[in-house]
């Protein structure tokens, strides 16, 4: 849940930098964030990757934005931080999964 708490470590940095912003209860990942996982999957799909560790495209996009140079703890503790998000994300909704199929 979105809070004060947050502001000085990943998340805060994470929504500081525009990959996500506090919706209601929970972070939501914004179009910043959703581009460069896209470009990370597609890389990813190229090169014959087969992990489905979501944990893998998270780090890729993160070295888009941030660089080879950013620090692996620095990396791994925005990984770790990003994964619950992304994944609640790509969660399909329990209301979209109960509209009547028309």
């Amino acid at each position: 849940m979105p809070g004060s708490d947050d502001a000085t470590g990943p998340l805060g940095r994470l929504e500081r930098d525009g990959l996500i912003r506090a919706e209601a209860e929970r972070y939501r990942t914004t179009r910043r964030w959703q581009g460069a996982m896209a470009r990370a999957a597609y890389r990813l799909l190229r090169a014959g990757e087969e992990s489905t560790d979501l944990r893998v495209p998270i780090a890729c996009a993160l070295v888009e934005i941030y660089g080879a140079d950013c620090p692996d703890a620095e990396l791994a503790s925005l990984v770790d931080a990003l994964a619950p998000i992304e994944a609640a994300e790509l969660a399909p909704s329990a209301t979209a999964s109960s509209r009547p199929s028309g």
